[in-house]
């Protein structure tokens, strides 16, 4: 029997997230084998709507045996031919679906490092998010309803309300905090264990809307380099390289993390010292999806939880560039609704949430209620 929540998310991606246009050549990527049956669907309607669709699959397990015994020289040359196929390609759609979540850790740091500096860096973030018109998004499976700690049809059900959400409607909500953050000099950031001020002037903001991820809802910017002084104390859990970590604090001094301390500070500090930029912030942004709750331990959820925010060290985005260049980028979240301790921030000494809620009336569009 046809799922039509998967023929809908198909419908959307291709023609509002990546907006497919005849002749186009896009590429379905499929990280893990759980994904083929939303691939199947874009395949089909790429080609329906006169695009041109390419497709790869990889599967994590050989992945971790090809790094763990990897050099440098093998890793540079799978990064070219992964390269050069991005180049010829007009969109991207990638599916992550493992069935292991932690199939990568294990490996070397160095080798990591090589991976993410000569793959990642060169594939995604130089060749794929600068010169394709791209998405990339989840599917459900056993193992992301575990982390969720729901039965699989709880999930499938939360995550279509997630990935099928009018997105169009939330755009427009956005237009009003883009607006203001663009206005915006001082930010102030308070609540259990973070005290934080910052400057976005002349930083641009932008809107996040279901045309990069799937799900979506999040307005960002990022610091000034050097203006972050004060501390920070993250209250949800977040994986990098196959790590999890807890309780992560950062300390501040002209834009630089000083101090850095977790459940596995050895290991935090070694991520951290990856570069000179990973220890400066990339990336400040809200995160407005009314129908994610609770963090689930995968960054494109938890990062758009309704009443949080991330503070990422690491490089810059583009569309928010402070000039800030890394090998990492690590959206780590902290959620400020009243259950997970609340908390405030203030624009140029005004308040414009508190404990997740927006009190400016400009900006209570924004609310979660007013968004599904």
């Amino acid at each position: 029997m046809k799922d039509f929540r998967i023929e809908k998310l198909a419908n959307n991606l291709l023609t509002y997230s990546v907006n497919i246009k005849k002749n186009d050549n896009i590429l379905i990527e499929v990280l893990g084998e759980d994904g083929i049956p939303l691939a199947k669907e874009l395949i089909k309607k790429a080609e329906e709507l006169g695009a041109k669709p390419y497709f790869n699959i990889v599967n994590y397990e050989l992945l971790r045996v090809m790094l763990q015994n990897g050099t440098e020289e093998q890793i540079k040359l799978y990064a070219k031919h992964d390269s050069q196929r991005m180049k010829d390609m007009d969109a991207y759609i990638g599916i992550k679906a493992v069935s292991n979540t932690s199939e990568l850790s294990g490996i070397s740091k160095e080798i990591m490092g090589l991976y993410n500096k000569y793959y990642t860096t060169q594939v995604h973030f130089e060749e794929r998010v600068k010169n394709t018109k791209w998405c990339i998004l989840r599917y459900p499976n056993d193992s992301m309803a575990q982390m969720c700690k729901m039965n699989k049809d709880e999930f499938e059900e939360f995550f279509f309300n997630v990935c099928n959400l009018d997105y169009s409607k939330m755009s427009k909500a956005m237009d009003s905090l883009k607006e203001l953050l663009n206005k915006t000099d001082k930010v102030h950031i308070l609540g259990e264990g973070t005290d934080l001020t910052f400057s976005v002037k002349g930083i641009p903001a932008e809107k996040y809307m279901g045309t990069f991820n799937i799900p979506d809802g999040e307005v960002a910017t990022a610091p000034i380099k050097n203006s972050v002084n004060g501390y920070i104390t993250y209250n949800t859990e977040t994986t990098y390289n196959g790590i999890l970590f807890n309780n992560i604090k950062f300390e501040f001094k002209d834009g630089k993390i000083i101090k850095a301390t977790s459940n596995k500070t050895k290991e935090l500090n070694e991520i951290l010292d990856t570069d000179e930029g990973a220890r400066y912030i990339g990336e400040f942004a809200l995160g407005l999806n009314p129908y994610i709750e609770k963090p689930i331990g995968d960054t494109l959820f938890d990062e758009k939880i309704k009443g949080s925010f991330h503070f990422t060290p690491g490089d810059s985005l583009e569309e928010s560039d402070n000039g800030n260049r890394s090998s990492i980028h690590w959206d780590i979240v902290n959620i400020q609704r009243p259950e997970y301790g609340g908390g405030e921030i203030y624009f140029d000494d005004v308040l414009v949430r508190k404990d997740g809620l927006f009190v400016l009336p400009e900006l209570e569009c924004l609310n979660p209620e007013n968004l599904i």
